[in-house]
């Protein structure tokens, strides 16, 4: 007896560095654009406060009246990214999602598999993943491998103000599945509160 797919897994890397990082993730198949946006924002971290957009075989997805509001005569249609479900793809389709036209992170997404689970989700999960997100307004690839350089230097004069502006840490190989996995399952919460900072490590206990 076929019993329909209720969920879908996807991949969603950052391009353009290397290490990857990315996250694996598994997401309710009733979901829209508009909720993929806000689920890959929890599973990064990322602050939703900039523009974003998704990119689908050659279409533009995402906020109509935002992204059109000073749009010009000659710029690509806008489509509504509510009418997009998850369960509209394929299995192994692959898209991009754009976020923060300034610094211009393209991400990959990738449909991997439809999955039958024993209940239908309500939220988003994380099962796997790989090191952290650059710092929102690093400066995009290029500036995020300035700041990389500048955090293991501490003779450039740049260093002390650059460590206080991440939070006085930073770690490119970070990465908690299970505080991820509580961001992403409180994605569409309203009220839901982004860490300004990667969280530090703690400290050994004394002997």
């Amino acid at each position: 007896m076929f019993t329909p797919a209720n969920a879908v897994q996807i991949r969603v890397s950052i391009d353009g560095i290397q290490p990857q990082v990315w996250r694996r993730l598994i997401l309710p198949i009733h979901w829209n654009l508009e909720h993929l946006h806000l689920g890959i924002q929890a599973a990064f971290n990322w602050w939703n406060y900039h523009l974003y957009e998704f990119l689908i075989g050659g279409l533009r997805y995402g906020d109509v009246e935002v992204l059109t509001e000073d749009a010009a005569d000659d710029d690509p249609r806008v489509f509504d990214q509510t009418e997009v479900r998850l369960q509209d793809f394929e299995q192994g389709s692959v898209f991009s999602y754009h976020y923060d036209f300034g610094d211009g992170w393209r991400h990959t997404v990738a449909v991997e598999d439809f999955l039958t689970l024993a209940s239908s989700p309500k939220q988003g999960s994380c099962i796997a993943g790989e090191r952290a997100r650059p710092p929102e307004d690093v400066g995009g690839v290029s500036g995020y491998d300035r700041f990389l350089t500048l955090i293991t230097d501490q003779e450039d004069p740049e260093y002390a103000e650059t460590m206080r502006w991440c939070g006085g840490y930073f770690d490119p190989e970070w990465f908690d599945l299970s505080l991820v996995d509580r961001d992403l399952r409180n994605a569409l919460r309203s009220n839901v509160r982004r860490r300004l900072y990667q969280p530090k490590p703690k400290a050994a206990p004394k002997r």
